[in-house]
């Protein structure tokens, strides 16, 4: 929780919630007003937007190599307390998505699927068995592999290019959001697998110059904003 906490910090919009409070705690009218324009930009749509058009996918050739297997990377998870319709462990709203699109390009495919993503939280199911569980008991689909050990996105590519190589599988549609796709690109290619760009989604378009800010900003700049941060740190690393 703690190393949670301090990443949240280092990343905007959510960084810029310190200098603000120090800025009005010390007075330091500058400081906190550079805070407050800060949170301001970040929530316009128009902000999120082109950062997300900074890691967007851009059009790419299908690999060369004809992709032998739908891999599907997780996400978020929830948890429904009792009394709910939905209770238990549960995917969150981003690994739906991805398990939504995962399962229609099997079908359109017919390729076996994959599903990548370990232990969340403390005492959690890993979120791929949790994703196995969702996909045979409500769109019975259930994936052939859950690689359920990795802990972020390097690790989901590392584990799952394991397990792939073992049954001379080296080709893969890669299938997740469309913020998430370089850095997964990224991490996968390093495992040694040929990767098939399918995004959940194309990246989402703001119309014309729209500068009111609103809470779903932050989320979206916070997100390009983490990816941006996590692809340059993916590229740095041996």
């Amino acid at each position: 929780m703690l190393q949670v906490l301090l990443y949240s910090l280092l990343i905007p919009p959510t960084c810029l919630l310190l200098p603000l409070a120090l800025g009005l705690l010390w007075r330091r009218r500058w400081l906190a007003g550079l805070a407050l324009a800060g949170l301001v930009v970040f929530a316009m749509p128009v902000t999120s937007a082109r950062l997300n058009a900074l890691i967007a996918v851009p059009p790419r050739a299908a690999s060369a190599i004809p992709p032998q297997v739908v891999v599907i990377l997780s996400a978020e998870r929830r948890f429904g307390q009792p009394g709910g319709v939905i209770e238990g462990e549960d995917i969150g709203p981003n690994t739906t998505e991805r398990v939504r699109a995962g399962i229609r390009l099997h079908r359109k495919t017919g390729l076996p699927i994959l599903v990548t993503g370990g232990v969340l939280a403390p005492g959690a199911t890993p979120i791929a068995a949790v994703m196995a569980q969702v996909m045979g008991a409500e769109y019975a689909t259930p994936p052939r592999w859950v690689e359920d050990r990795s802990r972020d996105t390097w690790e989901n590519a590392t584990f799952s290019a394991a397990m792939l190589k073992a049954e001379g599988i080296t080709s893969v549609y890669l299938v997740t959001t469309s913020w998430h796709m370089p850095r997964s690109i990224l991490a996968f290619e390093r495992a040694g697998l040929a990767v098939t760009a399918a995004p959940v989604r194309a990246p989402d378009y703001v119309a014309g110059f729209d500068i009111i800010p609103q809470a779903s900003g932050w989320q979206a700049s916070y997100y390009a904003m983490h990816e941006l941060i996590g692809y340059l740190w993916y590229r740095l690393r041996p």
